[in-house]
This record gives C-alpha cells, sequence and structure tokens, in this order.
C-alpha cells in the first residue's frame, strides 16, 4: 500500500541533478524525469511479453538514470510493454527498493469500472503495490474533462483509491491547446499536478502554467525534445544560434528558469542522451546571461521573416476548421528556425477539428475561403501565410 513519506524527502538525491517541490504533492523530483516511451520494440504484442533487446536498453537507462540523480520515472498503459519492462527492469532485475524513486503512470479508463481494471492490470505489470503519481490521460478537450470528472466517473474512482493508499496523487496530462480550459480544470480542485507541452518554441498554455503555479499545482512538461521541435535532430542554423549549448539544453533551461515548472521528461534511450542531459545543469531562475544572449539571437530571427511574430491567437476556433494559431507556429518554426522537418511531420498529422491528439483542418484553398476575414487584423496578409505554410509543409498522403 502506499506508504507516509516526509514531504521534503528527496530520493537518490546526487550532484549535479537539482530537484524541486512538486508542488501540493510534496514530492521532491528531480527535474528531469525518465520517461518510458521510446524503448524499442515496445509497440509490438502481446504486451506483456518483453523482448530482451527492449529489457536491455531500459535497464541501462535507468542504471544511468539513478547515476545521474534521477529520481522520477514515467510511464503510460498506452505506452504498450512500457510498464511491463519498467516493472521487470526495477522490480526484478536490478532489485531497487521502492522508496529511492517515484512512480507515474497514466490511464484512459472511461467508467469506475474500467478504472479499477485498469489499476489493477497496471500495479502487476509495474511489479508494485502502489503508485505515486497517477494522470489520466489525455484530456484534452472540454467535454473530456468533463467525462472524467462526472459524479461516479474515473477520478470519483481514482480518489477512492487514493484513500485506500493504492495511489498517492491524482493529475492529468493533455495535449489541449486551449489554456482556458486547462485553467477551468484547474480550479475544479480535483488534481495535483498536470502533464502537458509547454517550450521555447511553444509557449501558448504559460497562462495555464501561471495558473498552476498560483494553484500550487505540479507542472510535469511532456516531450520537450521531441514534441518541443525535434530538437535532437536541428539544423546546423539552430545549433549556431543556441550556442554554446545545444537546443535540447537551451530549451530544457529555459523551461526549468520558470519556477513553476518543476521537471521534464526526457526520453532517453542511449548513453549520449544522459551526457547532453548533464550539460543542462546547473540552471537558474531567472536564465542566466548566456541563455539570455541566446533567447535574444532568436527572438531577434523573428523579425527577419514577414509576420512571424504574429501568433493569431485571436483566430483560434475559426469556423474554416483551420487550427490558424498552430499553422503560423509552424511556419514560424520551419521559416525561422530551420525546423522544417519537424514542421512537415506535424503539419501532416492535422485530421480534423474534432481530433483529440492535434486538432485542425489543413490550410486548403478550399477551407482558406472559409475564414471568418473580419476576426483578422488589418495589416496581416494571413490567407497568404496560410498557403506558403501550405504550399511548403503540405506532403499528399498516398
Amino acid at each position: 500500500m502506499y506508504p507516509a513519506a516526509m514531504a521534503d524527502e528527496i530520493r537518490n538525491r546526487r550532484e549535479p541533478m537539482q530537484y524541486r517541490r512538486f508542488g501540493k504533492t510534496g514530492r521532491e523530483l528531480s527535474v528531469i524525469t525518465l520517461g518510458g516511451m521510446r524503448y524499442p520494440r515496445q509497440g509490438e504484442k502481446p504486451r506483456f511479453e518483453v523482448p530482451r533487446e527492449m529489457l536491455d536498453n531500459c535497464i541501462d537507462c535507468v542504471v544511468r538514470a539513478f547515476d545521474a540523480g534521477i529520481n522520477h520515472i514515467e510511464t503510460a498503459w498506452n505506452y504498450g510493454k512500457s510498464e511491463s519492462c519498467y516493472g521487470i527492469a526495477l522490480s526484478e532485475e536490478l532489485k531497487i527498493p521502492r522508496d529511492r524513486y517515484h512512480l507515474m503512470t497514466k490511464g484512459q479508463p472511461q467508467t469506475a469500472e474500467d478504472t479499477r481494471k485498469m489499476l489493477d492490470r497496471q500495479l502487476q505489470c509495474l511489479r508494485t503495490d502502489h503508485i505515486d503519481l497517477y494522470a489520466m490521460h489525455g484530456l484534452s478537450s472540454r467535454q473530456s474533462f468533463q467525462m472524467a470528472l462526472r459524479p461516479g466517473g474515473p477520478v470519483e474512482e481514482l480518489e477512492r483509491q487514493r484513500e485506500q493508499g493504492v495511489i498517492g496523487d491524482i493529475g492529468f496530462s493533455t495535449h489541449c491547446q486551449d489554456p482556458e480550459v486547462l485553467i477551468e480544470a484547474i480550479d475544479s480542485g480535483r488534481f495535483s499536478f498536470m502533464n502537458l507541452h509547454y517550450y521555447y518554441f511553444w509557449q501558448r498554455l504559460a497562462p495555464a502554467v501561471a495558473h498552476a503555479a498560483a494553484k500550487d499545482l505540479g507542472v510535469f512538461i511532456i516531450s520537450p525534445n521531441d514534441k518541443g521541435g525535434r530538437l535532437y535532430d536541428p539544423l546546423p542554423e539552430l545549433r549556431a544560434m543556441t550556442a554554446p549549448a545545444t537546443p535540447i539544453q537551451f530549451n530544457a533551461r529555459w523551461c526549468l528558469s520558470d519556477p513553476g515548472v518543476h521537471t521534464l521528461s526526457f526520453g532517453m534511450t542511449a548513453p549520449e542522451h544522459f551526457e547532453e542531459m548533464r550539460g543542462i545543469f546547473p540552471v537558474h531562475s531567472p536564465l542566466a546571461e548566456a541563455d539570455t544572449a541566446i533567447e535574444r539571437r532568436l527572438q531577434a530571427r523573428l523579425d527577419e521573416v514577414p509576420h512571424a511574430r504574429y501568433e493569431g491567437k485571436e483566430l483560434a476556433g475559426d469556423p474554416s476548421g483551420i487550427n490558424i494559431p498552430e499553422v503560423l507556429r509552424l511556419r514560424r518554426l520551419w521559416r525561422c528556425f530551420g525546423l522544417e522537418g519537424f514542421a512537415k511531420f506535424r503539419y501532416n498529422m492535422f485530421s480534423g477539428p474534432e481530433a483529440m491528439w492535434y486538432p485542425g483542418e489543413l490550410a486548403s484553398d478550399e477551407n482558406i475561403e472559409r475564414i471568418d476575414a473580419s476576426r483578422v487584423p488589418q495589416g496581416i496578409p494571413l490567407a497568404e501565410l496560410l498557403r506558403e505554410s501550405h504550399q511548403g509543409l503540405y506532403r499528399p498522403r498516398r
């Protein structure tokens, strides 16, 4: 069952890792989390049989993570074999004491009964009798939050499981792009932490991060190196702008310069990933002068591309169905920072305004014609910007 712990206890404390109190959970987490989404072959079936290749990679990463002072491991039911792999690696192969680390997993149950069944399976996979941090996975719309929080629903069941000592703190993970929806979720008072996308190259959820800090919620940043722009594979142009730091190191330090951000999930699967991670430290709040100089260089680049600073926030929810703020962001990443591969990958993920993970229509001529022109600020050639983005980023589906 869930053990009592001192609020100020720092598990696996080692230099140069830094630690932050994870909001009202009271847990002191390492500012870097070992994420569990990137191991090889984890999506293969059957999900409960872990190939030796995957297990060996996981064991190596866990050892390196603990040597670096990481004390927080994150996974999810939706990550295929990841929970089973961690259970074997941590409890059977490495036999790491359970009180040496904090464990987070996630799930998307739809009912109280589903919640109980899923939690039982997750405990079995993870070879543990308690989960420190449990997040409702993929709550990305107002409707999904309402479903999760309804009387007799999954969050109510998680609260019951918390009372019984099976889980510790309850939170949510989200791909939502609307800060107002997240602020409403925070104000429900039912969550102790949230996992969300927020990076130097995507700051739209800053109001939600600030509100979480005001309400003392833990803030966990999802996938800063991949969803933050595929920063592990930047063009020389961006490397030059962030030098002497790598883009990954600058982005991490930028995120952590906000004291309301507590930990970043790094999907590290190779020794060089850990070496680059060590180069993040020390992190400062506010940013150190060297990183402030990098930020100034990046900001100056926006002035070299026409209308790159225009974000289109007021056009969210346009009747065209185009996710205008996101298309403009992808144009900015492509034109200003050379992140063309990432911009193309994300642009071609648009699959309609009701999509759970990445909502929006493509900026085709037909959809551009449906834009409510009365909402477009004077002097902004929006149709031209959107057409440029579509022509540069669209890849016809085969």
